[in-house]
């Protein structure tokens, strides 16, 4: 049931993408220029409290944006898991803010109200642009300097229900409140600073701010999926998937893959940490499969060219645990073939084999705990003959991997 995000790129192929991006584009900056937001004196009005036109139509977007898309998230239309989520590096960002403020302020313009200003041949929007651009040379050139700085900080996808601990309803709620109050303070500031000279707010205010506390407060009670349930959408396309074997890689495949520069392996081992210690797979992690949301942003925010692979001892728990990685979004997510003991069967001595009294456990004895540091758990390949169904194939990312400033 989840369709979207959408990566037109790879949906629709580069040329209609393009166009496509040309479209959104110009009618974003049509409609900036329409509410005025190409006139530098306009937007620089807002940090004098004389007209905060730009801060009410940005914050409405903002909320409108919010409420829809989570509200599309919760009744499965929309994985927001793969929407785009700018990492925080906490105090680079306050420092980025500042200096982009006050640029804003100096300047008049925004890096998307500039262009805009720039494309209908306003001199202030050309020189502001023109100077932006010589801002990002000097940073590009200088950045290694202060690359520790630049760097620091790092706190990955935050988001506000994280710092709180509030549900992605609750957030939403609030935040629409939050803003419905401030819209109201930015009316009476502009009356005060105007001398009550004060353009009269529309009569479909209280309208749209009704329907959105009330998107909000529907957004809240129906409340974010959970794994299962997010499963369950997509399980009759990905169910398919595990009962043609198209998830599970051999043993083969991933030693050869372990060894392709091209690609980054992540191998997540979710065995019991007595069963790693024992033995486990060269640059295997040993991972804990407890908070499963959690490890899914981990692994979206790893490099696109990533593949996952999950080991249990045999398939099943690996499977099931699959399922829901799957169902939270992670791309490139494969099962080792028969597990780790599918992979000591495949490349061990047949002296290790011991009794196997049922499913996901060891089916090899081990006299000590040497982890990687059996030579099956990291097989030259030429001593075999890499004869296998290759099952990998590498999946573009639905979401855009970076986001900017409108």
């Amino acid at each position: 049931m989840t369709d979207f995000p959408l990566n037109v790129v790879s949906q629709f192929g580069p040329p209609t993408a393009y166009f496509i991006y040309a479209i959104l584009g110009f009618f974003f900056g049509f409609i900036l220029e329409s509410a005025g937001f190409g006139n530098s004196r306009k937007l620089a009005a807002q940090f004098y409290f004389k007209e905060l036109t730009v801060f009410k139509v940005m914050f409405t977007a903002i909320i409108v944006a919010m409420v829809l898309i989570f509200l599309s998230s919760a009744i499965g239309l929309l994985d927001y898991k793969l929407l785009w989520v700018n990492p925080t590096y906490l105090w680079p960002g306050i420092i980025g803010g500042l200096i982009m403020g006050v640029g804003f302020i100096v300047g008049g313009f925004c890096p998307g109200t500039s262009l805009v200003a720039a494309a209908t041949l306003k001199v202030d929007g050309i020189f502001f642009v023109a100077g932006a651009l010589f801002g990002i040379f000097v940073f590009g050139e200088s950045v290694d300097y202060y690359n520790i700085f630049f760097n620091s900080s790092y706190m990955g996808r935050l988001t506000l229900p994280d710092v709180f601990s509030l549900s992605y309803g609750a957030v939403v709620l609030l935040i629409v409140i939050m803003a419905l109050l401030m819209f109201l303070g930015a009316e009476w500031l502009e009356r005060a600073m105007n001398q009550g000279q004060f353009s009269a707010p529309t009569k479909w205010r209280v309208p749209a701010a009704f329907v959105l506390v009330s998107l909000a407060v529907i957004t809240m009670a129906l409340g974010q999926p959970s794994l299962p349930e997010r499963w369950q959408w997509i399980s009759k396309e990905y169910q398919i998937k595990i009962d043609n074997r198209e998830i599970y890689a051999s043993p083969l495949e991933l030693a050869s893959l372990q060894n392709n520069r091209k690609l980054r392996v992540e191998l997540l081992d979710i065995r019991p940490e007595s069963d790693f210690n024992h033995f486990h797979i060269r640059d295997a992690q040993h991972t804990d499969t407890r908070d499963l949301e959690q490890l899914a942003d981990t692994l979206i925010a790893l490099p696109g060219n990533t593949v996952t692979f999950l080991a249990s001892n045999d398939e099943n728990f690996a499977t099931e645990v699959w399922k829901l990685l799957r169902a939270a979004g992670v791309p490139n997510l494969y099962v080792l073939e028969g597990g780790v003991n599918g992979w000591i069967k495949q490349f061990a001595p047949t002296e290790f084999t011991a009794p196997n009294d049922g499913e996901e456990k060891p089916a090899f004895f081990f006299k000590q705990a040497l982890g990687e540091r059996y030579p099956m758990a990291s097989p030259n390949l030429a001593d075999y003959e890499l004869d296998f169904t290759a099952v990998v194939k590498l999946e573009i990312k639905r979401a855009p991997e970076g986001g900017g400033c409108g």
